[in-house]
């Protein structure tokens, strides 16, 4: 089977990875790929949003299937485009991805499947959401673009003054341009953030093992969001009855409204799930895979993840019997310098020759291929991963493998599983 995977970061790595390992995949092809892709396939000249390039490539070289990694093109409807002529597609449709592609439409969703989330107001007058915040003597008060914004359209709000810069940059300065021009003001929930992940085909759906990451680029949970510093998979704070809860009260009456919404949708939900004294409530609803999770999820599969793709696309996920792993993954990031703010790249990366020690892996996600190998080339760079029986023990192998890997200015957290460990 030959597979084209959209996109270029560590996510995508980790999916080719476990599809490079199966007989039955002949061929890989990325757009555009990253340095780690390259060893794996083919890398094209084609950014994962040109729609009419991928369609065309698709047309000369007929690929078996396409999986669609980010959120972008799928919001932009790479899937309605590649189906109609005639591809197979894991991921959304363009109404389906709007559940990322618009928070306020999450909401609506949310609110009309019953599903519990943070109390919310929307405005699309910048006038109006101040007064609204001058009204508030709760705080901190949560501030969210509707659109995408690369994972910086979130901002906790201290105090008013805090409140009004966000809304200022959101909705007068457009610096996520109209992503901004609608703004959610949410309640604060307070408690432990999870991820967890369904797989769908519209009808029937299986679920990956409960995640956690690390947002802030510091220890301690210290310093600027990010895209995510570190994860691991299971996470202990999501318990058997947690995980019931959010079946129950989250993912079946948020398929059974899509369904009655006439919305088919195929591939990822990623829920990130606030656990409250009140029980689990929902922050976010993604539409692919996450990133760092996919590095701790996928080397927890024990069943192929071709046969989950297929049974996807097939929407015969019913008959699918998913296998888990009986073990622990944790993944640090690796960044630049600069990073999360203003990330330096170009440098060359080394310690990447030669096989990794066995249960780990390295994966690629701002790097590119350079005259004398990989070269940062993004803000995250590599995404380390350990596996083993237990957390600490998967933690261990996940920092003695980074050890071995250096670029000039590189950063990561030392502290990654902090949560997790504490509860033992």
């Amino acid at each position: 089977m030959h597979l084209l995977i959209l996109g270029s970061g560590g996510r995508k790595h980790a999916l080719a990875w476990a599809l490079a390992r199966d007989p039955r995949v002949t061929r890989l092809s990325f757009a555009p790929g990253n340095a780690g892709t390259a060893a794996l396939g083919a890398n094209l000249p084609l950014a994962a949003t040109d729609l009419d390039g991928i369609e065309a490539w698709c047309r000369s070289e007929r690929p078996s299937l396409v999986v669609a990694g980010p959120e972008a093109p799928l919001c932009l409807g790479v899937a309605d485009r590649l189906e109609a002529a005639g591809f197979r597609v894991f991921g959304p449709r363009k109404d389906g991805a709007r559940l990322e592609g618009s928070k306020v439409f999450m909401k609506e969703i949310l609110a009309e499947a019953g599903i519990p989330t943070a109390a919310s107001a929307r405005f699309r007058d910048s006038a109006a959401a101040k007064a609204h915040c001058r009204a508030q003597t709760a705080w901190p008060q949560v501030i969210k673009a509707d659109g995408l914004a690369a994972g910086k359209g979130v901002v906790i709000a201290q105090n008013l003054a805090e409140a009004e810069a966000a809304l200022t940059a959101m909705m007068e300065d457009k610096i996520f341009g109209e992503s901004g021009s609608e703004v959610l003001i949410e309640e604060f929930l307070d408690g432990e953030e999870a991820s967890i992940h369904a797989v769908t085909d519209g009808r029937d759906y299986v679920l990956l093992p409960s995640s956690q990451d690390h947002k802030r680029v510091g220890e301690g949970d210290q310093g600027p969001n990010t895209g995510g510093m570190g994860a691991y998979a299971p996470a202990p704070a999501v318990t058997p009855d947690i995980l019931a809860t959010v079946e129950a009260s989250v993912f079946r009456p948020l398929l059974q409204t899509l369904r009655a919404r006439g919305i088919a949708y195929r591939g990822v939900l990623y829920g990130g799930l606030m656990l409250t004294s009140r029980g689990p409530k929902v922050l976010e609803f993604n539409c692919r895979f996450g990133d760092p999770e996919t590095e701790v999820l996928i080397p927890l599969l024990e069943t192929p993840l071709l046969d989950l793709l297929l049974a996807t696309v097939e929407s015969r996920l019913g008959t699918l019997q998913l296998r888990i792993r009986p073990a622990s993954a944790l993944t640090v990031v690796l960044a630049a310098p600069g990073y999360p703010d203003k990330p330096v790249t170009g440098q060359s990366i080394h310690g990447l020759e030669g096989p990794v020690r066995e249960g780990a892996a390295v994966f690629h996600a701002g790097t590119k291929a350079g005259p004398g190998g990989a070269v940062a080339s993004g803000g995250r760079v590599l995404a380390v991963t350990g596996t083993g029986p237990t957390l600490p023990e998967a933690r261990a192998l996940a920092y003695q493998t980074l050890e071995g890997i250096r670029f000039e200015g590189a950063h990561y957290r030392r502290d990654i599983g902090h949560r997790a460990l504490g509860r033992t």
